[in-house]
């Protein structure tokens, strides 16, 4: 049980790290606002998370069957929705609006921004969903065996928000548009490459099975 909870508080920290428009306005809250506007903006993306986590886990427990005997497609797709949201951050600019110099009245409509542009992007759930698979979490029970999993997928994000925004406001005075822009761009790569390496374990899984 340990193990699982473990893998699902990595698991959060995964479906937070990709640097799309969710994290973005994140991003552009801490940089103009600070460190705690920025995280309460941050627990938005959290809340989504832990639902999509809680559909994730009940998809699993009802679905073990389907996902034994299609987990390879299932990670191949995961893998080429990943990779393709890596590409598309890479060759994107969500900064070119950013202003230093704007900072807007400090309220809960940050944190419901966060929720509207997470709830907004239907890959969450393919992303979520192919993590548990990833990880090959056991779903073996329901009730209080899964809630432990649900907290720990919500600890493993809220935890990566507080540092993410934590270093941003810290910062925020001294940041060059540049600089962010290359950053955007490498995680965009990163992003790349693990779906990239889904989806050759996919094929290549698919290979042996075929033969």
């Amino acid at each position: 049980m340990l193990l699982n909870i473990v893998k699902a508080f990595l698991i959060g920290i995964c479906a937070s790290a990709p640097l799309g428009p969710t994290a973005i306005y994140i991003l552009q809250v801490s940089l103009s606002k600070g460190h705690k506007p920025g995280f309460l903006t941050g627990l938005g993306a959290t809340t989504m998370d832990t639902i999509y986590a809680v559909m994730a886990i009940f998809a699993l427990a009802f679905a073990e069957s389907f996902l034994d005997s299609h987990k390879v497609l299932i990670m191949i797709l995961g893998g080429l929705v990943v990779a393709l949201v890596g590409a598309s951050v890479v060759f994107s600019n969500p900064f070119r609006k950013l202003k230093p110099g704007d900072n807007p009245t400090y309220s809960i409509r940050d944190y419901a921004q966060a929720v509207a542009l997470a709830l907004s992007n239907p890959t969450a759930i393919v992303v979520m969903f192919t993590l548990f698979a990833f990880f090959d979490v056991d779903i073996s029970g329901q009730g209080f065996n899964v809630a432990p999993l649900i907290c720990a997928v919500a600890a493993g994000s809220a935890s990566y928000w507080f540092c993410f925004t934590g270093f941003f406001g810290y910062i925020r005075h001294n940041f060059k548009l540049a600089t962010l822009v290359w950053v955007n761009r490498i995680a965009g790569v990163v992003v790349m490459i693990v779906g990239i390496a889904l989806l050759a374990e996919g094929c290549i899984k698919q290979l042996m099975n075929n033969l």
